[in-house]
């Protein structure tokens, strides 16, 4: 469980409220004082606490708005820290947010700047949460934190100045299109211990806002004060409509309902409080070091969630491997059932047969081998089909002769079991190899080639060359071996060529030029 503590700081008190489950807690008050910080810390450390989140409602609190250059990147991020550091060196608590550009001329970038003018007020609540090595989440601001207030009430109103009553006084915080521009805190009650003239107050604001271009002359401002019905029954009577100003009323229980409060709250630090506490946004004020505290108590949790995450899933893919498991021991004990009700089955059957028909096992190798036979045994037309597709691509060649065999295993000297008898002289044969008949594996085939070529047998370049087309075109078929067993020309050396070029052959009747070929095909 996460114990969260929410402060909110002013003046002179303290007050430190417990987050639980969405909840503001009992709040304990401390003095804004030393000793009020060694209460404060004598407190928290008996406590269980997680985030801490700081907001301050100071009179000093200061606003100014400028105009900057246009730069985006790196580069505009180094200027408003410059210029915010520049407008506010006395003190560490700074803020700066670009609202937009200015609509003319260069379109300059408009920056709201903010910062605790006394950091006085701040630093020994800060220290002290350093000294305990509390998580400071962040340093707010009531004012900072208004406009979350305001969208919770759904005020949409263009020139809005937003009145609350809080433990410091009467704030006052002017939007313009939804967007914070200005605030001032005035107190609750004069010196004479009656209430602030809030119309009076309002006319003044107005006027500082007319001479500061905020609002133009003529404009209305819509004045939203937030209250008790018993100051808003005070109030309506001070507070009348002028050409330039319309006042709203909302009561504390309507604000208090709409922010999600059960009791409704005299003040408006609890509606501040509980919109912090359920929003909980980036710290607005920059604590430098001092939030370290945090950012290790935000990567210990995310250890411990990514601890939690592995875990669970270890968890369900070790339930899901064990669900696997149970499941596959079922179905293997289902299967060995089914497999005994099939041999028993399979073992009843097998004892109404007769016995003259041979054992399954032998069915199935006889089975096998004739498959093998089929498709392993020795046969031509393979060889025959790359023959041809040669013969298709040279087509001067015809055949003459063709012996085609495979070449047998040798002959066993000794007669074996099965071995069949010569009928005539009662001699024992020696069986038929199985290596005949591709078992286990093919076995080579030879073709004995003899053909011609259908050229003019003088023109010994054409018969050479048509010999030669067609020995290669048999050389790329795949696993071909090619042998020149006699050549259609004698090309030897030794040998004198005889005849004529161009005469026809004796008789007018031509002899072709033969050759003989043996090819031996390894499948």
């Amino acid at each position: 469980m996460l114990h969260r503590h929410l402060l909110y700081l002013s003046s002179e008190y303290v007050w430190a409220y417990p987050w639980h489950k969405g909840r503001l807690g009992e709040p304990v008050r401390y003095t804004n004082d030393r000793a009020g910080v060694d209460a404060f810390m004598d407190y928290l450390d008996t406590q269980p606490y997680g985030p801490v989140y700081l907001m301050v409602d100071l009179i000093e609190e200061d606003f100014q708005r400028i105009t900057l250059p246009h730069v985006t990147g790196r580069s505009g991020r180094r200027l408003l820290a410059r210029r915010l550091l520049q407008q506010y060196r006395e003190t560490p608590y700074r803020y700066v947010r670009v609202q937009g550009r200015e609509p003319d001329g260069r379109q300059d970038d408009i920056a709201l700047l903010s910062a605790l003018t006394n950091p006085a007020l701040v630093q020994p609540w800060v220290e002290a949460l350093e000294l305990l090595r509390a998580p400071l989440a962040g340093l707010y601001s009531t004012t900072l934190m208004s406009p979350s207030l305001v969208r919770k009430l759904g005020l949409a109103d263009e020139r809005l100045l937003l009145v609350t009553q809080q433990s410091a006084g009467l704030r006052q915080s002017y939007f313009l299109d939804g967007q914070l521009k200005f605030s001032r805190l005035t107190l609750a009650v004069d010196r004479d211990g009656d209430p602030v003239d809030v119309a009076r107050e309002t006319a003044k604001t107005q006027q500082f806002l007319t001479s500061t271009r905020l609002i133009g002359r003529g404009e209305v401002l819509h004045t939203v004060i937030v209250a008790p019905e018993a100051t808003l029954d005070r109030l309506e009577p001070q507070c009348q409509d002028g050409p330039e100003t319309a006042y709203h009323f909302v009561p504390m229980d309507d604000a208090a309902h709409r922010t999600g409060l059960e009791d409704t709250p005299a003040l408006a630090d609890t509606v501040l409080l509980t919109l912090l506490g359920q929003e909980r946004p980036p710290t607005q004020y920059a604590l430098g070091a001092a939030r370290r505290y945090f950012q290790l108590w935000r990567a210990r949790l995310g250890l411990f969630s990514a601890s939690a995450v592995l875990a669970t899933a270890t968890l369900v893919w070790l339930g899901i491997n064990v669900w696997r498991y149970a499941d596959a021991t079922s179905a293997t004990a289902t299967m060995y059932a089914e497999a005994d009700q099939f041999d028993k089955r399979y073992r009843d059957a097998l004892s109404t047969m007769t016995p003259a028909i041979d054992k399954t096992v032998n069915m199935k190798a006889a089975v096998t081998v004739a498959q093998l036979l089929v498709r392993q045994g020795p046969q031509p037309l393979p060889f025959m089909a790359q023959l041809s597709t040669a013969l298709d691509k040279v087509q001067q060649i015809r055949l003459i002769q063709l012996d085609w065999k495979i070449t047998p295993p040798a002959a066993p000297t000794e007669p074996v079991a099965g071995s069949f008898l010569n009928a005539g002289s009662g001699t024992p044969l020696a069986p038929i190899s199985s290596l005949m008949l591709g078992l286990p594996v093919v076995v080579p085939q030879a073709l004995r080639l003899e053909a011609e070529i259908m050229v003019p047998p003088e023109n010994y370049r054409e018969v050479v060359n048509t010999m030669n087309a067609f020995t290669q075109e048999l050389a790329r078929q795949p696993r071909m071996v090619v042998e020149i067993v006699q050549q259609p020309v004698d090309t030897r050396s030794s040998v004198k060529l005889s005849g004529k070029a161009g005469a026809g052959a004796a008789g007018g009747v031509e002899s072709k030029a033969r050759f003989i070929l043996n090819l031996v095909w390894q499948p």
